[in-house]
């Protein structure tokens, strides 16, 4: 299967618990009727995240369907029309993007329940091409950040050739997807020789500093 990685911020002038529920419970229900769809994930910002600054998005969803094929051949379809014309009523569709990717394990481990979940919006270093990138994190780096020992499981969303076709510009070129039991053990992480070597090694094929979020996961489909 493949995914698309769909990154939300909230409509000027509803608030964070608003969004919220909206998204797991209108939004949620116009989703559910979408056929082709095989799984969905919305992610939620911890609302930690709000204590001192505005998060860069309040959530990502993630839309797991058969193939790319089906993404674009239904895209007009009715289900899929209507959730789109839903998204306009909570989502800042001027801040609102996506990317169609495919899903490398790199730790396979089981969360427990109620673990969080760190997203890593990652470009690569100039001068990359979108191949090196991509072998080098696959890899390297992936290998080094499955190391953490805090971290339960670890995926890599890599952007598929359709996102660079006749020299498209993707929002990112990946994005990085680690789950911890809590977020205790996100800041317990950062102590680690795993993760400082995870850091040292960023520099070598990432554009520096690269945005994330930690967010709560909710199974809609």
């Amino acid at each position: 299967m493949v995914k698309a990685l769909n990154f939300f911020k909230r409509k000027p002038g509803l608030s964070v618990d608003h969004f919220r529920n909206y998204w797991l419970n209108e939004h949620a229900a116009i989703i559910r009727a979408i056929p082709e769809l095989r799984k969905y994930v919305a992610s939620i910002t911890l609302p930690s995240a709000y204590r001192n600054h505005e998060p860069l998005y309040d959530g990502i969803s993630e839309a797991w369907f058969d193939d790319e094929a089906v993404i674009r051949a239904r895209a007009d379809s009715a289900p899929r029309q209507a959730a789109h014309t839903d998204d306009a009523k909570f989502v800042d569709m001027s801040k609102a993007g996506s990317i169609i990717v495919d899903e490398i394990v790199q730790k396979d481990g089981t969360p427990s329940d109620g673990a969080v979940k760190m997203f890593s919006m990652l470009m690569r270093k100039a001068g990359t091409d979108v191949a090196a990138f991509q072998a080098y994190w696959r890899t390297h780096h992936g290998p080094l950040a499955a190391k953490i020992p805090q971290a339960r499981r670890y995926i890599q969303c890599h952007v598929r050739p359709s996102g660079y076709a006749a020299g498209a510009s993707p929002r990112y070129d990946g994005v990085a997807e680690l789950w911890f039991d809590n977020f205790d053990a996100v800041r317990d992480s950062g102590t680690t020789e795993e993760y400082r070597a995870v850091r040292l090694d960023e520099p070598k094929f990432l554009a520096l500093p690269f945005p994330f979020i930690i967010a709560s996961e909710h199974q809609i489909v």
